[in-house]
């Protein structure tokens, strides 16, 4: 069986301990369903939350682990708070539509999702002790803070393992969580240096105590995005075309682990939407089998991820690190805000919400904006994307920033100069229209990382490149929920 498929119980004893050690820690495990429409399924759930303070691992948050929270996390919220972009910040007339991941409990990231949909299949199978196993969560950042998280509530060790140059702020939070120092592994280098995490996991896995739940391999973060991620961002667009005049062309979201462009699936099946496909120009792995260094943290790159499905992806679009380092500049200062307001006419409120948007979905934004001039998008075509963190994670990256792009300082001028570069003065370089022999291209990248270097059989791999495959995967969904259902009556 496929490691991460698993669809019935493998080791009945671990499976009988896990069931002993959560109902001691009452302990009560959400089902997907239940988190991908939690507006039917959990209303009624949500009153016996009130109490639960959504940043602390508290079991109760796992109900919690949805897009509908409410901006104070303690309540449901009908539709998923999202962004509709001011054509003023875009400069282009479609509505560039943004769901807010900082609504999430504990880590104020979407990703607590991705590593709650991991775990599950380990967990109920047996396979994952949770009296026995440290939970690995190899990561460019914000993954390991959810397995973190989701291991705390769980009363489970774990291991965050990222690159030492991530943000500070990622750091912080990992010493507040982690009692031991020693389980956070700081791999060599920054966001582009994915192998060094494959490599530190190998090392890991040596001692049988250590279960690695490699984002980047574990279907269950293609699953839990495709089926929750998917019908939230579906139900986003449904609530703006009232008038039943919108077109929903594009999902636009970065590789990372290829969990969340999963949702670009299901949307594409819905709503007959593009997936496009967001990595840094400074390393740009997709685009040209190129490599190198950049600062967009949390996206990876120099590989190609076992669950991307490639051969479904429309377009690949290329940002620059410098273009997400200065926006993040114009919005997070007092200097930026001053040229939104004065120059691009911006209200306060706006000019307030874009504290919601971290370094990737800054990125995320651009890649969309880059999309609907390649499509000349009118005022009645929507592109969709997500903002995985919001810019509490990268406040020491700004004085960063500054340092490298504006040694003289950062004021209004300099802010208008870099929302010319990076929004009214961006082209459409950079981009493919995936034709069949690109997909094709990607794909094979792909084989000197899991072939080669992972040891992915070539049949394993090899059946990736069929649409039957990926869709297969939702039909464990309703298996997984019934297992789950099974252990929480245990």
């Amino acid at each position: 069986m496929t490691p991460g498929l698993e669809n019935s119980i493998v080791d009945h004893d671990a499976y009988q301990r896990n069931v002993e050690h959560l109902h001691a820690r009452d302990v009560v495990l959400p089902k997907i369903a239940e988190l991908a429409d939690p507006v039917q399924n959990l209303s009624s759930k949500a009153r016996t939350l009130a109490d639960a303070d959504p940043g602390s691992a508290d079991p109760r948050n796992l109900f919690r682990v949805h897009w509908h929270n409410t901006e104070d996390r303690t309540d449901i919220a009908n539709v998923p708070e999202h962004l509709v972009l001011d054509d003023n910040l875009t400069g282009v007339k479609c509505k560039i539509v943004v769901a807010l991941g900082n609504r999430f409990p504990m880590i104020d990231c979407h990703k607590v999702l991705a590593a709650y949909g991991c775990l599950i299949p380990r967990l109920m199978s047996g396979v994952f002790d949770a009296t026995r196993h440290r939970a690995v969560w190899p990561s460019t950042g914000n993954y390991c803070r959810g397995g973190v998280a989701i291991a705390n509530l769980l009363g489970c060790r774990s291991v965050a393992v990222l690159p030492e140059g991530m943000s500070q702020e990622r750091f912080n939070w990992l010493n507040r969580w982690l009692s031991d120092p020693s389980d956070i592994y700081r791999t060599p280098g920054t966001e582009s240096n994915v192998k060094e995490i494959y490599d530190a996991c190998h090392e890991l896995a040596q001692n049988d105590e250590n279960l690695i739940l490699n984002q980047f391999a574990e279907y269950g973060n293609y699953i839990i995005h495709r089926s929750v991620t998917g019908p939230s961002l579906e139900r986003i667009f449904h609530s703006l075309n009232l008038s039943g005049n919108l077109k929903a062309r594009a999902f636009v979201a970065a590789t990372g682990s290829a969990g969340t462009i999963a949702a670009g699936d299901h949307l594409k099946s819905s709503l007959g939407s593009h997936v496009c496909t967001i990595e840094s120009t400074e390393c740009p792995t997709l685009l040209y089998n190129g490599y190198g260094e950049h600062n967009i943290q949390g996206i990876g790159d120099k590989h190609v991820p076992l669950i991307h499905n490639v051969m479904n992806s429309d377009f690949i679009i290329g940002v620059s690190d410098r273009a997400t380092d200065g926006l993040s500049m114009v919005f997070n200062t007092t200097p930026g805000h001053d040229y939104l307001s004065n120059y691009r006419s911006l209200n306060q409120r706006s000019i307030a919400s874009l504290s919601n948007l971290g370094l990737s979905s800054i990125a995320n934004i651009i890649g969309a904006i880059k999309y609907a001039k390649y499509m000349d998008l009118g005022s009645d075509d929507v592109v969709m994307t997500v903002a995985t963190d919001d810019a509490g994670l990268y406040q020491t990256e700004l004085a960063i920033a500054e340092k490298k792009y504006f040694t003289n300082g950062f004021d209004p001028v300099r802010a208008a100069e870099t929302f010319g570069h990076a929004v009214l003065g961006i082209s459409t370089d950079h981009m493919i229209e995936m034709t069949r022999p690109d997909r094709e291209r990607v794909f094979n990248l792909g084989y000197y990382t899991w072939v080669e270097q992972q040891g992915t059989s070539l049949e394993d791999f090899d059946r990736r490149r069929d649409q039957a495959f990926w869709d297969s995967l939702l039909d464990l969904v309703p298996v997984w929920d019934g297992m789950i259902e099974k252990f929480n009556h245990a």
